[in-house]
Protein backbone atom coordinates (compact mmCIF):
# COMPACT_ATOMS: atom_id res chain seq x y z
CA UNK A 1 0.00 0.00 0.00
CA UNK A 2 1.50 3.02 -0.78
CA UNK A 3 1.41 5.56 2.18
CA UNK A 4 2.16 8.75 0.19
CA UNK A 5 2.56 9.70 -3.74
CA UNK A 6 5.93 11.12 -4.54
CA UNK A 7 5.95 14.80 -5.77
CA UNK A 8 5.82 15.07 -9.41
CA UNK A 9 8.78 15.84 -11.24
CA UNK A 10 11.30 15.65 -8.42
CA UNK A 11 14.63 15.73 -10.48
CA UNK A 12 17.30 13.38 -9.95
CA UNK A 13 20.78 14.51 -8.74
CA UNK A 14 22.12 13.79 -11.57
CA UNK A 15 32.55 -3.58 -13.89
CA UNK A 16 35.94 -3.50 -13.01
CA UNK A 17 35.06 -7.39 -11.92
CA UNK A 18 33.10 -7.95 -15.09
CA UNK A 19 29.83 -8.31 -13.60
CA UNK A 20 26.40 -7.83 -14.73
CA UNK A 21 23.52 -6.77 -12.31
CA UNK A 22 20.70 -8.57 -11.92
CA UNK A 23 17.23 -8.66 -13.81
CA UNK A 24 14.20 -7.48 -11.64
CA UNK A 25 11.44 -8.61 -13.39
CA UNK A 26 7.67 -9.22 -12.25
CA UNK A 27 6.20 -12.28 -11.83
CA UNK A 28 2.68 -12.56 -13.26
CA UNK A 29 1.88 -15.79 -11.23
CA UNK A 30 -0.72 -15.06 -8.13
CA UNK A 31 1.40 -13.62 -5.27
CA UNK A 32 2.37 -16.37 -2.76
CA UNK A 33 3.95 -15.23 0.75
CA UNK A 34 7.03 -16.84 1.36
CA UNK A 35 7.42 -18.33 4.51
CA UNK A 36 9.43 -16.17 7.32
CA UNK A 37 12.55 -17.25 9.08
CA UNK A 38 15.75 -19.15 8.03
CA UNK A 39 15.73 -20.73 4.14
CA UNK A 40 17.85 -23.91 3.90
CA UNK A 41 20.08 -23.46 1.24
CA UNK A 42 21.22 -26.24 -0.95
CA UNK A 43 23.41 -26.33 -4.14
CA UNK A 44 21.97 -27.61 -7.14
CA UNK A 45 23.82 -29.90 -9.99
CA UNK A 46 24.33 -27.64 -12.97
CA UNK A 47 25.56 -28.79 -16.53
CA UNK A 48 28.96 -28.68 -17.64
CA UNK A 49 29.88 -25.21 -19.68
CA UNK A 50 32.75 -24.22 -21.36
CA UNK A 51 34.59 -22.18 -18.86
CA UNK A 52 35.05 -19.65 -17.90
CA UNK A 53 31.27 -19.74 -17.36
CA UNK A 54 28.72 -17.26 -15.25
CA UNK A 55 25.20 -16.98 -14.93
CA UNK A 56 24.02 -13.50 -14.28
CA UNK A 57 19.88 -13.54 -14.63
CA UNK A 58 17.14 -16.06 -13.19
CA UNK A 59 13.70 -16.00 -13.55
CA UNK A 60 10.90 -18.64 -12.02
CA UNK A 61 7.40 -19.02 -13.67
CA UNK A 62 7.03 -21.95 -10.83
CA UNK A 63 8.45 -24.76 -9.21
CA UNK A 64 8.75 -26.84 -13.08
CA UNK A 65 9.51 -23.78 -14.75
CA UNK A 66 12.93 -21.68 -14.82
CA UNK A 67 15.26 -19.78 -16.33
CA UNK A 68 19.27 -18.99 -16.17
CA UNK A 69 21.28 -16.85 -18.53
CA UNK A 70 24.48 -15.59 -18.71
CA UNK A 71 27.95 -16.78 -21.06
CA UNK A 72 30.37 -19.52 -21.35
CA UNK A 73 34.07 -19.32 -22.54
CA UNK A 74 35.10 -16.16 -20.82
CA UNK A 75 38.51 -15.31 -20.20
CA UNK A 76 38.73 -11.76 -18.17
CA UNK A 77 37.50 -8.91 -19.89
CA UNK A 78 37.34 -11.10 -23.03
CA UNK A 79 33.51 -11.69 -23.38
CA UNK A 80 32.88 -15.71 -24.09
CA UNK A 81 29.35 -16.70 -25.85
CA UNK A 82 26.00 -16.85 -24.97
CA UNK A 83 24.80 -19.62 -21.94
CA UNK A 84 20.97 -20.22 -20.96
CA UNK A 85 19.45 -22.60 -18.98
CA UNK A 86 16.02 -24.30 -18.44
CA UNK A 87 14.51 -25.88 -15.35
CA UNK A 88 11.74 -28.34 -15.81
CA UNK A 89 11.14 -29.16 -12.31
CA UNK A 90 13.60 -31.66 -12.07
CA UNK A 91 17.17 -30.77 -13.87
CA UNK A 92 18.86 -27.59 -15.26
CA UNK A 93 19.46 -28.67 -19.03
CA UNK A 94 22.04 -26.42 -21.21
CA UNK A 95 20.48 -24.94 -24.37
CA UNK A 96 21.98 -25.01 -28.24
CA UNK A 97 21.38 -21.43 -29.25
CA UNK A 98 23.75 -21.98 -31.90
CA UNK A 99 20.44 -21.34 -34.66
CA UNK A 100 20.43 -17.56 -33.34
CA UNK A 101 23.95 -17.34 -35.14
CA UNK A 102 25.91 -15.55 -32.18
CA UNK A 103 29.26 -16.19 -32.50
CA UNK A 104 29.81 -14.32 -29.07
CA UNK A 105 28.38 -11.78 -26.51
CA UNK A 106 26.00 -12.83 -23.22
CA UNK A 107 22.57 -12.74 -21.82
CA UNK A 108 22.24 -10.62 -18.62
CA UNK A 109 18.41 -10.20 -17.83
CA UNK A 110 15.93 -13.22 -17.95
CA UNK A 111 11.90 -12.74 -17.42
CA UNK A 112 9.38 -15.26 -17.45
CA UNK A 113 5.87 -16.67 -16.30
CA UNK A 114 3.93 -19.95 -17.67
CA UNK A 115 2.21 -17.10 -20.29
CA UNK A 116 5.68 -15.60 -21.40
CA UNK A 117 9.28 -15.22 -21.33
CA UNK A 118 11.64 -12.77 -22.73
CA UNK A 119 15.61 -12.75 -22.30
CA UNK A 120 18.08 -9.72 -23.65
CA UNK A 121 21.96 -9.08 -23.88
CA UNK A 122 24.19 -8.26 -26.50
CA UNK A 123 26.33 -9.80 -29.16
CA UNK A 124 30.09 -9.92 -30.49
CA UNK A 125 29.61 -6.36 -31.89
CA UNK A 126 27.98 -4.90 -28.84
CA UNK A 127 24.72 -4.92 -30.54
CA UNK A 128 21.66 -5.12 -28.05
CA UNK A 129 19.74 -8.61 -28.62
CA UNK A 130 16.06 -9.62 -27.60
CA UNK A 131 15.18 -13.13 -27.41
CA UNK A 132 11.54 -14.56 -26.92
CA UNK A 133 10.74 -18.08 -25.75
CA UNK A 134 8.91 -20.04 -27.57
CA UNK A 135 8.38 -23.07 -25.24
CA UNK A 136 11.40 -25.19 -26.15
CA UNK A 137 14.13 -23.07 -27.04
CA UNK A 138 15.23 -18.91 -27.25
CA UNK A 139 14.50 -17.23 -30.62
CA UNK A 140 15.53 -14.08 -31.75
CA UNK A 141 13.03 -10.87 -31.49
CA UNK A 142 12.57 -7.92 -33.35
CA UNK A 143 11.96 -4.34 -31.58
CA UNK A 144 11.72 -0.49 -31.96
CA UNK A 145 14.98 0.62 -32.52
CA UNK A 146 16.99 -2.79 -32.67
CA UNK A 147 19.37 -1.33 -35.87
CA UNK A 148 19.69 1.91 -34.78
CA UNK A 149 22.62 3.55 -33.14
CA UNK A 150 23.33 3.59 -29.82
CA UNK A 151 20.71 0.94 -28.87
CA UNK A 152 21.32 -0.92 -25.53
CA UNK A 153 18.83 -3.26 -23.61
CA UNK A 154 20.16 -3.21 -20.33
CA UNK A 155 17.44 -5.27 -18.73
CA UNK A 156 14.00 -7.15 -18.75
CA UNK A 157 10.69 -8.01 -16.54
CA UNK A 158 6.85 -8.47 -17.27
CA UNK A 159 3.71 -7.03 -15.24
CA UNK A 160 0.92 -8.95 -14.38
CA UNK A 161 -0.50 -8.75 -17.90
CA UNK A 162 2.85 -10.28 -19.40
CA UNK A 163 3.17 -7.18 -20.92
CA UNK A 164 7.17 -6.87 -21.71
CA UNK A 165 9.19 -3.81 -20.31
CA UNK A 166 13.08 -3.25 -21.60
CA UNK A 167 15.16 -1.05 -19.63
CA UNK A 168 18.33 0.24 -21.78
CA UNK A 169 19.28 3.71 -24.09
CA UNK A 170 18.90 5.07 -27.15
CA UNK A 171 20.59 7.65 -28.69
CA UNK A 172 17.35 10.55 -28.06
CA UNK A 173 18.21 9.45 -24.72
CA UNK A 174 14.82 6.89 -23.83
CA UNK A 175 15.17 4.57 -21.48
CA UNK A 176 12.24 2.11 -20.90
CA UNK A 177 10.54 0.31 -24.14
CA UNK A 178 7.29 -1.05 -23.46
CA UNK A 179 6.15 -4.45 -25.67
CA UNK A 180 2.33 -5.55 -25.92
CA UNK A 181 0.25 -6.36 -28.47
CA UNK A 182 -0.16 -2.94 -30.26
CA UNK A 183 3.80 -3.34 -30.47
CA UNK A 184 6.83 -1.96 -29.40
CA UNK A 185 6.98 2.03 -28.20
CA UNK A 186 10.17 3.68 -26.47
CA UNK A 187 8.70 6.11 -23.78
CA UNK A 188 9.58 9.85 -23.13
CA UNK A 189 13.07 10.71 -21.77
CA UNK A 190 12.62 11.19 -17.94
CA UNK A 191 12.76 15.27 -17.77
CA UNK A 192 16.25 15.96 -15.70
CA UNK A 193 17.62 14.55 -19.24
CA UNK A 194 20.05 12.25 -17.20
CA UNK A 195 22.66 10.41 -19.70
CA UNK A 196 22.80 7.67 -17.19
CA UNK A 197 21.88 4.13 -18.98
CA UNK A 198 19.70 2.44 -15.89
CA UNK A 199 21.23 -0.68 -14.63
CA UNK A 200 18.06 -2.54 -14.36
CA UNK A 201 13.99 -2.09 -14.12
CA UNK A 202 11.44 -3.33 -11.91
CA UNK A 203 8.08 -3.43 -12.31
CA UNK A 204 5.79 -3.35 -8.57
CA UNK A 205 2.87 -5.27 -7.81
CA UNK A 206 0.98 -1.72 -8.11
CA UNK A 207 2.18 -1.59 -11.80
CA UNK A 208 4.68 1.23 -11.97
CA UNK A 209 7.64 0.47 -13.97
CA UNK A 210 10.88 1.66 -12.34
CA UNK A 211 14.71 2.65 -13.94
CA UNK A 212 17.23 2.61 -12.14
CA UNK A 213 21.55 3.15 -11.85
CA UNK A 214 23.66 5.46 -9.66
CA UNK A 215 22.73 8.51 -11.54
CA UNK A 216 18.69 7.60 -12.00
CA UNK A 217 16.26 6.36 -9.95
CA UNK A 218 12.89 6.97 -12.13
CA UNK A 219 9.31 5.66 -11.44
CA UNK A 220 7.10 6.10 -14.71
CA UNK A 221 3.73 5.47 -13.87
CA UNK A 222 2.07 4.96 -17.47
CA UNK A 223 1.48 8.95 -17.41
CA UNK A 224 4.68 10.54 -16.36
CA UNK A 225 8.17 10.37 -14.75
CA UNK A 226 8.81 11.00 -11.43
CA UNK A 227 13.04 10.93 -10.49
CA UNK A 228 14.39 10.40 -6.82
CA UNK A 229 17.92 12.06 -6.17
CA UNK A 230 20.36 9.82 -6.82
CA UNK A 231 22.09 8.52 -3.42
CA UNK A 232 24.98 11.08 -2.10
CA UNK A 233 28.84 10.01 -2.11
CA UNK A 234 30.54 7.85 -4.64
CA UNK A 235 28.55 6.65 -7.46
CA UNK A 236 28.03 2.96 -6.83
CA UNK A 237 27.17 -0.20 -9.29
CA UNK A 238 23.47 -0.48 -8.44
CA UNK A 239 21.85 -4.30 -8.51
CA UNK A 240 18.75 -4.07 -7.35
CA UNK A 241 15.88 -1.91 -6.41
CA UNK A 242 12.40 -2.62 -4.43
CA UNK A 243 10.04 -0.24 -3.80
CA UNK A 244 7.84 -0.74 -1.16
CA UNK A 245 6.01 2.28 -0.63
CA UNK A 246 6.83 5.59 -1.60
CA UNK A 247 8.65 6.36 1.72
CA UNK A 248 9.89 2.95 1.60
CA UNK A 249 12.65 2.31 -1.28
CA UNK A 250 15.67 -0.25 -0.88
CA UNK A 251 18.89 -0.42 -3.27
CA UNK A 252 21.60 -2.74 -3.36
CA UNK A 253 24.70 -2.75 -4.70
CA UNK A 254 28.66 -2.49 -4.64
CA UNK A 255 31.03 0.36 -4.36
CA UNK A 256 34.69 0.88 -5.20
CA UNK A 257 35.10 4.08 -3.51
CA UNK A 258 37.91 6.15 -3.93
CA UNK A 259 41.55 4.45 -5.58
CA UNK A 260 39.90 1.37 -6.57
CA UNK A 261 40.32 -1.31 -8.23
CA UNK A 262 42.83 -2.30 -9.08
CA UNK A 263 43.29 -4.43 -6.42
CA UNK A 264 40.67 -3.13 -3.61
CA UNK A 265 37.48 -5.35 -2.77
CA UNK A 266 34.04 -3.44 -2.72
CA UNK A 267 32.29 -2.25 -0.45
CA UNK A 268 28.80 -3.59 0.22
CA UNK A 269 25.95 -0.98 -0.66
CA UNK A 270 22.13 -0.99 0.96
CA UNK A 271 20.62 2.30 0.87
CA UNK A 272 17.03 3.03 2.09
CA UNK A 273 15.04 6.17 1.00
CA UNK A 274 12.68 7.19 3.55
CA UNK A 275 10.53 9.55 1.41
CA UNK A 276 13.13 12.79 1.87
CA UNK A 277 16.32 11.24 1.40
CA UNK A 278 18.50 8.02 1.26
CA UNK A 279 20.16 6.56 4.04
CA UNK A 280 22.99 3.84 4.95
CA UNK A 281 21.60 0.63 6.06
CA UNK A 282 23.33 -1.81 8.50
CA UNK A 283 24.50 -4.79 6.92
CA UNK A 284 26.16 -8.11 8.47
CA UNK A 285 28.91 -7.69 6.46
CA UNK A 286 30.65 -4.42 4.54
CA UNK A 287 33.23 -5.94 2.11
CA UNK A 288 31.80 -7.56 -0.63
CA UNK A 289 28.82 -7.12 -2.94
CA UNK A 290 24.87 -7.41 -2.57
CA UNK A 291 23.56 -8.42 -6.42
CA UNK A 292 19.89 -8.66 -6.27
CA UNK A 293 16.73 -8.14 -3.72
CA UNK A 294 13.21 -9.74 -3.77
CA UNK A 295 10.22 -9.17 -2.37
CA UNK A 296 8.04 -11.09 0.17
CA UNK A 297 5.30 -11.92 -2.34
CA UNK A 298 3.37 -9.21 -1.07
CA UNK A 299 6.00 -5.92 -1.92
CA UNK A 300 7.66 -6.10 1.02
CA UNK A 301 11.07 -6.79 1.54
CA UNK A 302 12.54 -10.23 2.05
CA UNK A 303 15.82 -11.49 0.64
CA UNK A 304 19.22 -10.03 -0.47
CA UNK A 305 22.17 -12.10 -2.31
CA UNK A 306 25.21 -11.29 -1.53
CA UNK A 307 29.04 -12.11 -1.65
CA UNK A 308 31.23 -12.31 1.38
CA UNK A 309 34.75 -10.82 0.80
CA UNK A 310 35.90 -12.42 3.67
CA UNK A 311 33.91 -15.61 3.77
CA UNK A 312 33.88 -16.52 -0.05
CA UNK A 313 33.27 -20.36 0.08
CA UNK A 314 29.18 -19.49 0.09
CA UNK A 315 26.93 -16.88 -0.36
CA UNK A 316 26.40 -14.45 1.86
CA UNK A 317 22.39 -13.70 1.64
CA UNK A 318 20.31 -11.06 3.66
CA UNK A 319 16.90 -12.08 5.16
CA UNK A 320 14.51 -9.43 6.70
CA UNK A 321 13.43 -10.19 9.71
CA UNK A 322 12.01 -8.00 12.52
CA UNK A 323 12.47 -4.77 11.16
CA UNK A 324 16.44 -5.35 9.94
CA UNK A 325 18.46 -7.29 7.88
CA UNK A 326 20.22 -10.62 8.97
CA UNK A 327 22.23 -12.93 8.08
CA UNK A 328 21.55 -16.35 6.08
CA UNK A 329 24.22 -18.41 4.61
CA UNK A 330 24.62 -20.69 1.48
CA UNK A 331 25.91 -23.92 0.98
CA UNK A 332 29.51 -24.46 2.12
CA UNK A 333 31.44 -24.60 -1.32
CA UNK A 334 34.89 -26.08 -2.14
CA UNK A 335 35.77 -23.28 -3.93
CA UNK A 336 34.83 -19.40 -3.87
CA UNK A 337 31.26 -18.54 -5.11
CA UNK A 338 29.80 -15.66 -6.33
CA UNK A 339 26.19 -14.95 -6.85
CA UNK A 340 25.21 -12.48 -9.37
CA UNK A 341 21.39 -13.02 -9.25
CA UNK A 342 18.34 -13.75 -6.96
CA UNK A 343 14.59 -15.04 -7.98
CA UNK A 344 11.71 -15.58 -6.20
CA UNK A 345 9.80 -19.37 -7.05
CA UNK A 346 5.92 -18.17 -7.55
CA UNK A 347 3.57 -20.84 -6.28
CA UNK A 348 5.95 -22.98 -3.80
CA UNK A 349 8.37 -20.35 -2.20
CA UNK A 350 11.34 -20.43 -2.17
CA UNK A 351 14.25 -18.94 -4.20
CA UNK A 352 16.83 -19.29 -7.02
CA UNK A 353 20.32 -18.18 -6.84
CA UNK A 354 22.53 -18.24 -9.20
CA UNK A 355 26.18 -17.17 -10.20
CA UNK A 356 29.74 -18.72 -10.46
CA UNK A 357 32.49 -21.00 -9.00
CA UNK A 358 35.01 -19.57 -8.15
CA UNK A 359 34.34 -15.82 -7.91
CA UNK A 360 36.38 -14.52 -11.22
CA UNK A 361 35.29 -14.74 -14.81
CA UNK A 362 38.48 -16.55 -15.53
CA UNK A 363 39.35 -20.79 -16.61
CA UNK A 364 38.25 -22.75 -14.60
CA UNK A 365 34.28 -20.83 -13.58
CA UNK A 366 32.04 -23.08 -13.77
CA UNK A 367 28.06 -21.85 -13.06
CA UNK A 368 26.60 -22.29 -9.94
CA UNK A 369 23.32 -22.79 -9.07
CA UNK A 370 21.58 -23.05 -5.32
CA UNK A 371 17.78 -22.85 -4.09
Amino acid sequence: MRRRRFISGLLGAGAAMGLAPESSGATTAAAVPRAAGPHDWQSVPAPACATAAQLLGVAAAGPDLAWAVGEEGRNGSTRGKPLALVWDGQTWTRLDLTHLGLTGGYLRSVAGSYGAAWAVGTDAAGVARLLHWDGTTWQEADFTGRSASGTALTSVALDADDRVWLSGRTSDGCVLLRGDTDGWLWLPRPPSGSTATPAGLRVTRSGDVWVYDSALIARWDHEEWTELPAPAGLRPSVTGLLPVADDDIWLTGFDYGVGGPPGKPPGVTLRHWDGSAWSYATTPFTVGMLTGIVDDGLGGPDRIAGWDFWDQTRSHHLRWEAGSWVSERGPVSSTAVLVNALAAVPGAGGYWAVGMTPSSPYPPAQVHIER
